[in-house]
């Protein structure tokens, strides 16, 4: 060992730590130079992927990537479904999103994602909520497939305008597979891995939970965060009294694709605990298949979006009812049997949590983790938001498992101003 208490081996020494200290600069300056961080990179997968838009235009994911950790977040986007022709070209409430596929500059543009805002888990410096993902890789994964990122099937709808057919690519759950190809080819393993998305992204976030982290492999904890998208129990020897959400379930199972030899279904049916003749049985599979992993549902009880789209097609009392009023309480009373159903299955296994709040005077109660989290919380609990929830399941605290009984004080408890801002101007030119 070279002496360096000597005034030749304190030279010797300042040499040495300024040698170390280039090479340390170097080795984080060379990166940077080379690689695109702090950006939205815009990723386009190849036709021979398998990947696709609704209308046949190529899927487009994005990527802002960190150089200071391997952490990474995956955001699945919400919006919509379809299984005829118009709700697939977009019209009408409930409709599919991104009918005309996803463009290149999707996250440069107001009136998608927003610049990433429209989730505080895809924005680096968020005016409206911070969460600790913002300091992650980030992984924002649009929905242009009206299939909730599960189906694989090629359909043809012509109900509307027979002479005009609208040739839907089911592509969603082809879609997440090709990403994820992507993602371990060209940033690795993650270290921490966060699956989470809202409304459509719920679903597509759960149903491909498997494949993605087994593809991606993450080295330290995985964990999802579901934002109001449920796959319900609804086994198919029940009833649709029995089960509210079974009627919903055949009809996306025959329309998407999700049976067929390369669909979703068939794929994740090697899983211990899956009952293909039961979609809901997801929620207690995945728990089970990956322990030291937490799974987070959260929804609101009155969310009148999803339970809409899940009940009114497919009720005619529903459907036909006098009034809206009467409407939306038959379709809220089959949520409320859903949820009674779903949470104690889902409580089996001891690393599943969930947090149920009632109502939020933004987007019929519809998605907790869209702009920011007021009005997320369950003051009977002292919860003041849905970001103790967050924290716990990145954090492996003991699973908060809250449902809001108190139906009565959200209806007249305020949000944020962004949030009644965006409200107010949603009502104006909605």
């Amino acid at each position: 060992m070279k002496p360096y208490c000597t005034p030749g081996g304190m030279a010797r020494l300042r040499r040495t730590l300024v040698r170390a200290a280039g090479a340390l600069a170097l080795s984080v300056v060379a990166p940077l130079a080379s690689a695109a961080y702090f950006v939205w990179e815009t990723v386009e997968l190849p036709a021979s992927t398998g990947a696709a838009c609704g209308n046949g235009t190529p899927y487009r994911f994005f990527v802002n990537r960190t150089p200071f950790t391997k952490d990474t977040a995956l955001m699945y986007e919400g919006g919509g479904a379809c299984w005829d022709q118009g709700a697939c070209l977009g019209q009408g409430h409930l409709a599919a999103s991104n009918p005309n596929g996803v463009s290149a500059n999707y996250l440069g543009e107001l009136n998608t994602a927003a610049f990433g805002l429209i989730t505080p888990f895809t924005a680096r410096i968020d005016p409206f909520q911070g969460v600790r993902t913002q300091g992650w890789n980030m992984v924002y994964l649009p929905y242009c497939t009206g299939d909730v990122h599960t189906g694989n099937k090629l359909a043809v709808y012509s109900d509307q305008d027979p002479a005009n057919p609208r040739v839907q690519y089911h592509r969603g759950y082809a879609n997440i597979r090709a990403a994820a190809q992507w993602l371990r080819a060209n940033m690795g393993q993650p270290g921490q891995l966060l699956l989470t998305g809202f409304s459509a992204g719920g679903v597509g976030s759960t149903a491909t939970y498997a494949l993605v982290r087994d593809m991606l492999a993450p080295t330290g904890r995985a964990s999802l965060l579901a934002d109001s998208g449920p796959l319900f129990p609804a086994p198919r020897s029940g009833t649709a009294a029995q089960y509210p959400s079974l009627p919903l379930h055949n009809k996306i199972r025959s329309v998407w694709g999700l049976d067929d030899a390369d669909g979703l279904v068939t794929a994740n049916a090697g899983i211990a605990g899956i009952d293909v003749n039961n979609l809901g049985s997801i929620n207690t599979a995945l728990p089970a298949r990956y322990p030291s992993d937490r799974f987070g549902f959260v929804l609101f009880g009155a969310d009148g979006n999803f339970s809409n789209f899940s009940y009114e097609k497919f009720y005619p009392e529903i459907s036909g009812a006098a009034t809206d009023a009467i409407k939306k309480q038959l379709i809220n009373q089959r949520w409320q049997q859903d949820i009674s159903q779903w949470l104690p299955v889902a409580g089996t296994q001891p690393n599943v949590a969930w947090h149920v709040p009632y109502y939020r005077n933004f987007n019929d109660s519809h998605c907790l983790t869209i702009i920011d989290f007021s009005g997320t919380g369950i003051e009977e609990k002292k919860i003041a938001s849905l970001e103790p929830f967050i924290d716990n399941t990145l954090d492996r605290g003991t699973p908060m498992r809250n449902v809001e009984a108190d139906h009565v004080s959200d209806l007249s408890r305020g949000v944020s101003i962004a949030m009644s801002i965006l409200g107010y101007v949603l009502a104006l030119f909605g």
